[in-house]
Parts: structure tokens; C-alpha cells; sequence
């Protein structure tokens, strides 16, 4: 039996996604979470999409649903100019990473082994 290869990089370990559904609608995965740190790292939300290999517009839309489904701004922006503008978060946006993070984190010491295990499932081949 062979084990069978996934795509991507060779380096690539067995990895946990979550994607949290809200009661109201909005959904927050690895995709908007990832969108949140860049911008906190680089302050832009462009820098951020660039970071990411995301356009200007998709980023901004991933902003913008979590704005408009939690009912609060997760990002601020300050207008470009002599003093450059520039982008940070919130207290909701940093608090939408600290807690995404840390189910990320109880979910995945929950199911390591699991994950372990369904890594090692091994598939025929016809060969």
C-alpha cells in the first residue's frame, strides 16, 4: 500500500482548520483571521493583501464582512497623505484573533492524536 501524497509542498504537516459559524451569520475561519494578523503586523491593509497573495479588494471584503456581521469595526484606517495612512485593529479585531486562536489551539490538543492518525491512513493503489 502507498501512502498517498497530497498536494502542495513536501514540508507540509497534517494541520486542524476551523471555521466558526456565529448565531448571526457571520463566519470567521483561517482566511479572515490571517487577513486580521497581517494587518496588525504591517498596519495596511494593502501590505496585508500583498503578504497574503490577496488583491486590495478581497482583503478589504474580508474586513468588511466582519464589520458588517459583528456590528462593530474590526479595523481602523487613517487616511493617507504627508504622514502616510495606515490601518490597525480594534479591540474587537484583536480580540476576534486572541479567541480564534485559542479555540485553534484547546481544539487542536483535543485532536492531535486524531490527526496523527488519519495522517497515517494508508490508501491502495491499482498499481
Amino acid at each position: 500500500m502507498a501512502k498517498r501524497k497530497l498536494p502542495g509542498p513536501a514540508s507540509q504537516a497534517d494541520r486542524l482548520s476551523i471555521r466558526i459559524d456565529l448565531a448571526s451569520g457571520i463566519r470567521i475561519g483561517p482566511g479572515k483571521v490571517a487577513v486580521l494578523e497581517q494587518i496588525a503586523c504591517s498596519g495596511s491593509i494593502s501590505a496585508a493583501g500583498r503578504a497574503l497573495r490577496m488583491s486590495y479588494r478581497r482583503t478589504w471584503q474580508l474586513v468588511e464582512e466582519l464589520n458588517q456581521g459583528l456590528g462593530c469595526a474590526v479595523v481602523v484606517t487613517a487616511s493617507g497623505g504627508s504622514g502616510g495612512g495606515g490601518a490597525r485593529l480594534t479591540e474587537a479585531g484583536a480580540a476576534i484573533v486572541d479567541h480564534y486562536r485559542a479555540i485553534e489551539a484547546a481544539a487542536l490538543t483535543v485532536a492531535a492524536d486524531h490527526i496523527s492518525a488519519l495522517g497515517r491512513i494508508q490508501v491502495k493503489t491499482d498499481a
